[in-house]
């Protein structure tokens, strides 16, 4: 079953009008790199894509350990529901 970006807000989001926060943005960053790094099995060479690529994943790092010092407990649910780390 694909998951959608309306998917990903309602698992992640802290309340219902939730869609800014730290851990949403996490979940639909991991969904775009995922999106693009099966883009790339296919298209080996597209340059201009992995600027877009490197951008998002470091975007995500920063995000990731924005959260960890804020909220360890949240940062914990969002790795383990993403299944991000091992």
């Amino acid at each position: 079953m694909k998951t959608t970006k309306k998917d990903i807000i309602k698992s992640l989001a802290i309340n219902n009008d939730d869609v800014g926060s730290a851990e949403v943005q996490i979940g639909l960053l991991s969904k775009k790199i995922e999106k693009l790094a099966e883009h790339f099995k296919k298209f080996k060479k597209d340059k201009h894509s992995s600027v877009g690529l490197s951008k998002s994943v470091n975007k995500r790092k920063k995000l990731l350990s924005y959260l960890k010092k804020r909220n360890p407990a949240s940062y914990e649910k969002v790795i383990q529901k993403l299944n991000l780390r091992k």
